[in-house]
């Protein structure tokens, strides 16, 4: 399957399908056309499509990366994409450059306040993002930029989204937009990504990843995939 194909996502097991046979999947449209989940998704799938406050592709998101193992988080130039356990070690290879987030740290290639999150973070996780934020002090009268630092080492491949919760009433009634719970890609997906993410050079891993995205978007030309790649 490519995203030039006219087709339409109507279940959580097609979406699920479409993650493992094409390794990458935008949830929003960005600037490839095609390239998202929002432009393929059947009518009353997507938020906006009735009025019962049923919103499918948004809620098979924590199920889909709990029965996948997928990896999800803002790697798309700031907006949210899975990438199938296949590819993400590749993927996170090139964006991390081939170092742990120590190395990088050590190499003056983060500042402290990334690593004071980052080992925050995978202390406590796997972690909702409130408690990650009341455990660490950010917020309006605290420490200050939690979004801009957690958004970056998302782009970084250094954290994921490990699930979303939802609030319940005291019926046990979920309602309001799930709550995103972070994690690592080691804690999260364990040896198989360890041992595989720093199997080749960030080179080979960028080519491997050019390559695929290349055959699903024969709509796209280089350029504009080596331009979301950054």
């Amino acid at each position: 399957m490519t995203f030039s194909d006219d087709f339409k996502i109507g279940s959580m097991q097609e979406l699920i399908d479409l993650i493992e046979d094409v390794g990458f999947v935008p949830f929003f449209i960005n600037e490839i056309e095609g390239f998202s989940i929002e432009e393929h998704v059947a009518k009353g799938c997507w938020y906006n499509d009735g009025d019962n406050g049923f919103w499918p592709a948004w809620e098979w998101k924590g199920p889909i990366i709990k029965k996948t193992k997928c990896a999800y988080g803002k790697f798309l130039r700031n907006k949210a994409m899975y990438i199938s356990p296949k590819w993400f070690p590749d993927f996170a290879n090139f964006r991390r450059d081939g170092y742990d987030f120590d190395a990088r740290y050590d190499d003056g290639l983060a500042s402290f306040y990334d690593k004071e999150l980052f080992e925050l973070l995978d202390k406590h996780a796997p972690v909702m993002s409130k408690e990650l934020k009341q455990i660490g002090d950010y917020g309006k009268n605290g420490k200050k930029g939690f979004d801009t630092m957690i958004t970056r080492l998302q782009k970084q491949c250094y954290v994921i989204t490990s699930d979303f919760r939802y609030q319940t009433d005291k019926f046990g009634n979920a309602y309001g937009w799930g709550v995103a719970e972070y994690s690592t890609p080691e804690k999260f997906m364990g040896k198989k990504f360890i041992d595989a993410v720093y199997k080749r050079s960030p080179e080979e891993s960028y080519a491997r990843v050019l390559k695929q995205l290349k055959k699903i978007l024969p709509q796209a030309d280089e350029t504009q995939i080596k331009k979301i790649l950054r």
